[in-house]
């Protein structure tokens, strides 16, 4: 016969390990996409630059560059969520996903979730195909984004989900898109992005993604 204590003991434990990333139902482990201090497993599409200072990825591009300036990561990823904080102090950027290189001045086709100053950011875009796909609530993306006393952006933390014929976009853990049985693309790259023909400076630290099976 188990002794009561010892009986409660073990329930402790497994309740305590199921609550743990040990748990299988858990999913996969976060892992880095930026390791803090180089651009390794990343390269670039030219136009503008890219540099790691104090541990932040930093982009800058003058209105003068027509070409978008990508920071695009070596590996392909099909069903994920990913995580990343952002500032968008100058300019219009985006977080790009399920993304083919392609050349010319954009550089690429797919999925971009915008980021910019100018309360569209979590707002969907499909660069090469559908262009807006979801656009926000102006209204709401002012309530959610951070910003410092002086006005501009704090760090603000974006969210994708891109689960099969699935994707949804959270700002700050508000849910700002999202898309069911999307006929869209299934795999690529993932990026940053500079947009051509503007004074461009965005800075992106925290970057790190949960890659999921099926879809």
């Amino acid at each position: 016969m188990i002794h009561l204590t010892a009986f409660l003991s073990l329930i402790i434990h497994l309740s305590l390990f199921s609550l743990t990333g040990n748990s299988p139902q858990q999913g996969a482990k976060w892992k880095p996409l930026f390791d803090g201090k180089t651009l390794k497993g990343w390269h670039t599409i030219p136009g503008g630059k890219w540099e790691v200072i104090n541990g932040t990825i930093v982009g800058t591009s003058p209105k003068s560059d027509e070409r978008h300036g990508l920071l695009v990561t070596n590996q392909k990823y099909r069903d994920f969520v990913a995580k990343l904080k952002f500032k968008v102090l100058k300019g219009d950027s985006g977080f790009y996903f399920r993304i083919d290189e392609v050349g010319g001045t954009v550089g690429v086709n797919g999925f971009q979730a915008e980021l910019d100053d100018q309360w569209e950011t979590g707002g969907l875009y499909e660069t090469g195909g559908r262009a807006w796909v979801t656009k926000p609530d102006s209204a709401n993306i002012k309530k959610w984004t951070k910003l410092t006393k002086t006005g501009v952006q704090d760090w603000n933390e974006l969210t994708v989900s891109a689960e099969g014929a699935n994707i949804t976009v959270w700002l700050n853990g508000n849910q700002v898109s999202q898309l069911t049985n999307d006929p869209g693309r299934r795999e690529g790259h993932i990026a940053l992005q500079l947009h051509g023909s503007q004074d461009m400076h965005v800075q992106f630290k925290d970057i790190r993604i949960q890659e999921k099976k099926g879809g």
